[in-house]
């Protein structure tokens, strides 16, 4: 029999049987983490590969832009959040990081184009008012090239044209552009069918190239004869010509603008892509038609020239043919005097089917000869060149080209280069002289003479009136008082009750009655003319008729 245990020791455990275990349940505690890792690479995996590039774009100002929140989009559409923002190195500008959506792939390429959208008040209008409740955003839009690229520089305004619209583009040549500005609206027939797109100076820097961009379905109505004219503001011109005022619409007045017709006539070919206009200065001298080569004339005048300035019109028989393109002094040494001398270009083609008839009947030869010929037969005609004045208001002048009549014999040289017209005094250089010519002959009249003389005759006129009124008007005065005594007796005997008015009254009664026998002699001598000779017939006896018997 065993011992019994004392209290606190420890007892004998029997050990337990070992089962062995199996080798997969170690396998399985490895699966779980390789299935997680397995789930996070497909993860990541997906995630590469639907994940869209990463661009940077910089901005002069990031005004409105905030990371994780500011969108990038396209018609509207996000395909783009903006993940940071920061400076440049140089302090320069703001560099944006832009994530990109997988299907906006397309936007990571050269011909990308990205602006800030925020509300913008400008002359051309206001832009962006949705933004002030929403916020800035990054608009996007797509170009026709397509090689990649993840650097871009944003655009400070937004492009007036998104690529793809339908309509085209145009090119207008001009000497400066004025009031125009990209987003200058473009009218026809005072609606607006376009907008100024690009401006910048040409090689030689002489010209402006203005690219202009028509909306469709508007562009079908610009071909090879539209004509192009700058509307910008208001067109006020006081000239030789008078005033005129002129605009196209309240706009223009703000942001200039530029407008185009075509003139009346058979319908031309439609113009190409990136055809080249000139853009004329106002519509008049768009609308006018086609001036040809011009020719240079010269005039020699010897009065003075004040309101006649570069740019005046040379006028006949009142067409405007050409302009003053410049003005200088001369010097006569033999006759001391200072001739101005004005050079003025004329078209030929401006005097219409006149110049193509006496062009045929000048002979042939360049348009110079015969213009040469031409001018040569009118000089002989009586043709001169005058300074007269166009706008009374402004004093302003003009040439005018007309045949003086009875013009003195000028020599004209044909084939001299510049071709010199001669000169006549105009109307009011001839008024003038006249004037003058008025002011002499008055001049020559011995005002001084006349003066004298007639302070002398004054002199004696009064001492004759003090004559007068002091022996003649008392004996006028006597004379009166007896004529009014002599009509005061005359007055009596004529009264009615007088014995001389009773005389009168019996001798008209007399007369009357010698007037009836002078009427009655008259009447029976008109009707007996042959009784002055035979005497008056005696008078016919008078039968009474017989009376009928009563029964």
């Amino acid at each position: 029999m065993s011992e019994p245990t004392p209290a606190g020791e420890p007892q004998d455990i029997p050990p337990l049987p070992l089962e062995p275990r199996s080798r997969w349940s170690a396998g399985l505690i490895w699966l779980v983490p390789a299935v997680a890792a397995l789930i996070g690479l497909s993860m990541v995996i997906h995630s590469w590969s639907t994940e869209g590039p990463g661009i940077e774009i910089s901005f002069l100002t990031a005004e409105g832009l905030e990371a994780g929140k500011t969108p990038v989009r396209f018609k509207d559409v996000t395909i783009g959040t903006v993940t940071s923002v920061r400076l440049a190195r140089d302090l320069s500008k703001v560099r944006v990081q832009v994530k990109l959506n997988h299907d906006a792939r397309s936007f990571a390429t050269s011909g990308s184009r990205f602006w800030v959208v925020r509300p913008r008040f400008g002359a051309t209008g206001i832009s962006g008012i949705g933004t002030l409740l929403s916020g800035a955003y990054i608009a996007a839009d797509t170009g026709a090239a397509t090689a990649p690229r993840y650097t871009f520089v944003g655009l400070e305004e937004p492009p007036p044209v998104i690529h793809g619209a339908p309509g085209r583009r145009f090119l207008l040549l001009a000497s400066d552009i004025g009031s125009l500005d990209v987003g200058s609206p473009v009218y026809f027939r005072r609606i607006q069918v376009g907008r100024v797109v690009s401006y910048q100076l040409d090689a030689d820097g002489r010209q402006m190239l203005i690219g202009i961009f028509i909306d469709s379905p508007y562009d079908r109505f610009v071909d090879s004869d539209t004509r192009f004219w700058n509307a910008s503001g208001l067109d006020l011109n006081l000239d030789a010509s008078g005033l005129r005022l002129s605009t196209q619409s309240l706009a223009t007045v703000i942001a200039g603008g530029i407008a185009f017709l075509t003139p009346p006539g058979p319908p031309a070919a439609p113009a190409p892509q990136n055809a080249q206009f000139t853009l004329f200065d106002d519509q008049a001298s768009a609308m006018a038609p086609p001036d040809g080569a011009p020719e240079y004339l010269r005039m020699r005048f010897e009065q003075s020239l004040r309101g006649l300035i570069v740019g005046s019109p040379v006028d006949f028989r009142g067409i405007t043919v050409g302009k003053v393109v410049s003005i200088d002094l001369d010097y006569d040494a033999t006759h001391q005097r200072f001739p101005l001398i004005v050079g003025a270009v004329v078209y030929p083609q401006r005097f219409g089917r006149a110049y193509e008839k006496l062009s045929e009947a000048a002979g042939g030869g360049t348009q110079s000869e015969r213009f040469a010929r031409l001018l040569k037969s009118f000089v002989a005609g009586g043709l001169r060149a005058q300074a007269r004045t166009g706008n009374m208001l402004t004093g302003q002048l003009f040439v005018a080209l007309d045949f003086v009549p009875r013009a003195s014999r000028v020599s004209f040289d044909e084939r001299a280069r510049p071709m010199e017209l001669p000169t006549a005094p105009g109307s009011f250089d001839r008024l003038q002289e006249q004037l003058g010519e008025l002011v002499d002959k008055i001049n020559r009249i011995p005002f001084d003479a006349i003066g004298h003389d007639l302070d002398h005759t004054l002199l004696r006129l009064d001492a004759t009136l003090q004559e007068v009124q002091g022996r003649t008007l008392p004996q006028l005065n006597n004379t009166l008082g007896g004529v009014q005594g002599t009509t005061a007796v005359a007055q009596r005997a004529l009264a009615q009750d007088g014995p001389m008015m009773q005389n009168l009254e019996r001798t008209l009664a007399e007369l009357q009655r010698m007037a009836r026998s002078l009427r009655v002699f008259s009447d029976a001598l008109q009707r007996n003319p042959q009784s002055l000779l035979r005497g008056l017939p005696p008078d016919p006896v008078v039968t009474p008729a017989p009376q009928e018997k009563t029964p």
